[in-house]
């Protein structure tokens, strides 16, 4: 079983930034393909990024695609999200998730993934 403890949200202004990560327990990290998610109030849970397990292959969501990066040091068994250029739309909880997977893969739907944190909140003042 994977844990995974989300940390770096907060409240920032539009146009700030900020960095989540998203620390794994266990020794299998690089096991697992990474994603990130978020949930806006009332909305249903979307897909943000995601990353393969070396790290070698990303994928975006179209609304941050230039603005956020995802990365991953497998020696630290931590996920980032470095999130640029905030805007008001992108305030929600933001989850990272884990999936087992063949080298190489990663997955942008929520039931793809196995485990997941408990959130942080971002919320992005206009």
């Amino acid at each position: 079983q994977v844990q995974l403890v989300e940390s770096g949200g907060g409240l920032v202004q539009t146009g700030g930034s900020l960095r989540l990560s998203c620390a794994a327990s266990g020794r299998t990290f690089s096991s697992y393909s990474m994603g990130w998610f978020r949930q806006a109030p009332g909305k249903e849970r979307e897909f943000v990024a995601a990353i393969t397990r070396s790290g070698g292959s990303t994928d975006y969501a179209d609304s941050v695609k230039g603005r956020f990066t995802i990365s991953r040091d497998n020696a630290k068994n931590t996920v980032y999200l470095q999130m640029n250029s905030l805007k008001p739309e992108d305030t929600a909880v933001y989850y990272c998730a884990s999936a087992r997977g063949p080298s190489g893969t990663y997955y942008t739907s929520s039931n793809q993934y196995d485990y997941w944190g408990q959130g942080t909140q971002v919320t992005v003042s206009s």
